[in-house]
């Protein structure tokens, strides 16, 4: 049986979910830009992401976007919060105002909803909002999705986590299989701590083997190995296995730089050495990347690309920028290649438009991922993809 339920957000995480739930239910998304709701009332995503696109546009989906609080909570049996909670470098954790904003606002229009909170949170933050606010209706449940491939992953979930043990949780769980293309979807339900705590670790261990392989690959250039050969070797162990091994420049994204900083920090009480190290070695490899470039004496870089990957329109933390403002603080001119950005600069630096004036004007070209634009000057591009993927 259809129901009726509401997102607050409209990013990846909040889109995704909306259309996935849109096949079988009355969706209403709600957020604060008219031009993102404009967009989407006329079937245009506003992110870029394939899947959400052609969902979008040739699935029969009952969705609808509004700016209106009382239109999408008033009747909803499930609202799910998607709002950004950025890490707050001051205060060492999420910054959850938004979360407890919706919070508040459904309280006062729908209090018999069931609020689900997909925004990534600190461990220990329901339990402690439910107790602040006197309330027994907000579930926890994690996502696990790649920026680009949100919509994908949701119709091929590795799990599905909800944080409650409880038949409302196991409803909303429903209604996330009902949507997947998936079949035999493994279903975790848990406590909310502890869904918390998954969500955190597992995209902490992400970041530690983006690290590892990164470190590995410092090794091999500081000694003139082969990287290829090494990683191809280590890989053959199928308890390590040859996936989520390709170097860059440090991993980064929305969530991973965020998620370890907060993992880190609530290690505060903990013994511990890994975590931070994981934090630390980004940080490292950025600075190893970076005097890579600048050995080479060039007048001008060029920064091609500042998405983190390939179908993303995402800038947020790529770590392609932390190398950028390493070799800008040297003194060095850069320039920036970017046809997703409608700006003249970036950060102060020169953006140009024209792919064949670029190369030409760059000494060194910084590349994060390699792609066919730039085959023709590879003998000045500074990159360490080995193996042509995102991962």
């Amino acid at each position: 049986m259809a129901i009726k339920i509401a997102i607050a957000g409209t990013g990846y995480v909040g889109l995704s979910n909306g259309v996935l739930l849109a096949q079988h239910n009355e969706v209403i998304t709600l957020d604060i830009s008219s031009e993102k709701i404009e967009q989407l009332n006329n079937k245009i995503s506003p992110i870029a992401d394939t899947e959400i696109e052609d969902f979008l546009k040739n699935k029969p989906l009952n969705f609808k976007a509004t700016l209106d609080k009382e239109e999408a909570y008033v009747g909803a049996d499930f609202v799910v919060i998607a709002t950004p909670t950025d890490y707050d470098t001051k205060t060492n954790t999420f910054n959850t105002c938004s979360v407890e904003s919706v919070i508040k606002d459904v309280i006062k229009i729908n209090p018999d909803a069931v609020m689900i909170i997909k925004s990534t949170v600190p461990v220990g933050y329901t339990k402690r909002i439910k107790a602040e606010l006197d309330l027994d209706n907000i579930i926890f449940s994690p996502e696990f999705l790649r920026e680009g491939k949100a919509l994908y992953d949701n119709l091929n979930p590795s799990r599905i986590v909800v944080g409650e043990q409880s038949d409302r949780a196991a409803k909303f769980a429903q209604l996330l299989v009902e949507g997947a293309e998936k079949k035999e979807i493994p279903v975790l339900f848990t406590d909310s701590t502890e869904a918390e705590a998954i969500k955190l670790f597992s995209n902490t261990y992400l970041a530690m083997r983006v690290a590892y392989f990164n470190e590995l690959d410092t090794y091999a250039q500081v000694h003139g190995l082969d990287t290829k050969q090494i990683i191809e070797g280590v890989g053959l162990d199928p308890r390590i296995g040859d996936h989520y091994n390709n170097p860059s420049f440090g991993y980064g994204g929305y969530c991973l730089p965020k998620d370890t900083k907060q993992l880190r920090a609530n290690y505060k009480d903990v013994p511990s050495n890994l975590i931070h190290a994981i934090v630390e070695a980004n940080s490292t490899r950025k600075d190893f990347i970076a005097n890579l470039v600048l050995k080479q004496n060039p007048k001008v870089v060029g920064i091609y690309r500042l998405i983190m990957k390939s179908g993303s329109d995402n800038f947020r933390a790529s770590s392609i920028q932390g190398i950028m403002k390493r070799i800008k603080a040297k003194g060095v001119e850069v320039v920036v290649y970017e046809p997703e950005l409608e700006k003249e600069h970036f950060f102060h630096s020169r953006v140009m438009t024209d792919l064949n004036a670029f190369k030409e004007y760059s000494d060194v070209v910084v590349a994060n991922r390699l792609s066919d634009d730039i085959q023709d000057i590879k003998e000045k591009v500074v990159t360490r993809d080995l193996f042509g993927s995102d991962s």
